[in-house]
């Protein structure tokens, strides 16, 4: 079934701002029929390109119970905590992700790159051994956003999204996944597993590729010191195998 939410714009305000100052967010979304239940919104700051044990969670907002119709709001969080950052990893690339959930399922997630440099040309041409984070300014790259999209239930009585979903599950009729303990003995519970773990891999996957691209930015240093990019905001483009429903501007 198709989302039930289209997030139609997120514009990054005061956007290069300083280091350590708050992610001010302005997100447009619309609601295609009235949502019972809260969106769980996420800001997660990438703390390193290596581990996602560095991933801060930034702050989180619940926005509901959801009317049809189009909705505006806006998201402010507080910058991330350095000391909880690589030191070697605070100057230079990284990656802001906003996910969206429903019932405790994640289905968006938009990520931008986000570089935090020296505006002042000695520092920028010797960098000091430990970050002056007040000298450091940060700007979100929102010309080049990821947008990943995935399949969830919206009703309780809604069948598993995906019929390859449901085909390899059948497939199996019992057996044990990583993430459970408990053998799975019946087949309708099997079902229901086998469709997170497959949800779960996927969204792992989309991670895992947006972390690679920011491995990538790191070795490109011509990337690093290019701060003359656009950051005005832009509509939103999918970058899956989703379908998005069409976009709209604000």
């Amino acid at each position: 079934m198709a989302s039930r939410v289209n997030v139609c714009r997120v514009d990054v305000l005061d956007n290069p701002a300083k280091f350590g100052d708050p992610f001010k967010l302005e997100i447009t979304f619309e609601a295609f029929e009235p949502l019972p239940d809260d969106l769980d919104w996420e800001l997660v700051y990438v703390g390193s390109s290596e581990s996602e044990s560095y991933d801060q969670v930034l702050d989180s907002v619940l926005v509901g119970p959801v009317i049809e119709g189009r909705h505006k709001f806006l998201f402010e969080a507080d910058g991330p905590d350095p000391s909880k950052i690589p030191q070697s990893e605070i100057v230079g690339m990284t990656v802001l992700l906003l996910r969206c959930r429903y019932r405790d399922q994640e289905f968006i997630k938009i990520g931008w790159f986000v570089s935090n440099t020296y505006t002042d040309p000695d520092l920028q041409e010797n960098p000091p051994s430990t970050p002056i984070l007040d000298q450091l300014t940060r700007t979100v790259y929102t010309d080049d956003v990821r947008v990943t999209t995935f399949a969830i239930k919206w009703d309780d009585n809604q069948e598993i999204p995906g019929d390859e979903v449901l085909k390899e599950c059948e497939s199996q009729p019992t057996t044990s996944f990583p993430d459970d303990n408990n053998l799975i003995t019946t087949m309708q519970d099997n079902v229901m597993e086998c469709s997170d773990v497959k949800l779960a891999a996927q969204q792992e996957k989309q991670t895992s590729e947006l972390r690679n691209d920011l491995s990538a930015v790191h070795l490109d240093e011509k990337f690093v010191s290019d701060t003359e990019m656009d950051v005005n905001g832009q509509p939103l483009a999918d970058k899956t195998n989703e379908s998005l429903p069409q976009l709209v501007d604000a």
